[in-house]
């Protein structure tokens, strides 16, 4: 069994967002960079389970950027990955990162996990484009992941229930919380994913089908208003407006 487990680096949550060249470009100075949540506490994490049970198991990171998201595939190793893979090109678009992926996911990998989205762009696209390029089954926001064999048994939610849907391999399959519990990486994997093989490849020849045209922070929130208990009518009428 071979699993590709797709990371992303993202800002840390409490990171203070700002623009650049005219609310176009991400300001980057002073961000605390991380692996994408989703990415990290559950699709990797539930590989890691799967590569515990059957230790013939393989578990193959890739991440699409340059040279600076090497500290965040290195962390990914620590937790448990044989090794990673670095697609060394920085590009926002969803199709052409999809591309990218496909291209090393058709490499005889039996699954393909990603995290339900990235916190940043909130996209929650790229599983079913690489599945798409790929031509395999998808099954999306899974919580729950079970393999039997070469056919896997994945419980997602849906609108007002769960749905439990059974798919043959090999298969891409995105995750969200259910599927794993979060992990912490320990002394041993730290320093055993400073040798564990990093391949650097170049992209593949694909196009980008969307550009950034500019960014917008939300207005500010309003302020807290106080209603005196002794004036009824002034609370309703804040409620009402």
């Amino acid at each position: 069994m071979k699993i590709l487990v797709c990371v992303s680096k993202t800002p840390d949550t409490t990171s203070k967002i700002a623009f650049t060249d005219g609310n176009t470009k991400f300001d980057e100075n002073g961000v605390q960079w991380i692996i994408n949540p989703y990415d990290e506490w559950y699709s990797l994490v539930r590989a890691i389970e799967l590569k515990e049970k059957d230790p013939a198991t393989v578990v193959h990171l890739v991440t699409v950027g340059s040279a600076d998201t090497e500290p965040i595939i290195r962390k990914a190793l620590a937790l448990g990955g044989d090794e990673a893979i670095r697609i060394n090109t920085d590009n926002s678009d969803s199709s052409y990162i999809a591309a990218q992926i496909a291209a090393i996911a058709k490499e005889g990998y039996d699954l393909v996990f990603t995290g339900k989205e990235t916190i940043d762009y909130n996209g929650s696209s790229i599983g079913g484009m690489i599945a798409e390029m790929i031509d395999a089954p998808y099954i999306s926001l899974a919580t729950k992941f079970e393999l039997n064999g070469s056919t896997a048994t994945v419980t997602r939610e849906i609108e007002g229930g769960e749905e439990v849907a059974e798919v043959a391999l090999p298969a891409v399959v995105s995750c969200q919380k259910g599927v794993a519990e979060q992990r912490i990486p320990n002394m041993r994997g730290i320093m055993a994913a400073r040798t564990k093989p990093l391949k650097v490849v170049e992209p593949v020849a694909a196009d980008a089908l969307t550009a950034i045209v500019s960014f917008e922070i939300p207005p500010a929130k309003a302020g807290v208003k106080l209603g005196s208990p002794d004036n009824l009518a002034e609370l309703v009428q804040l409620l009402h407006e």
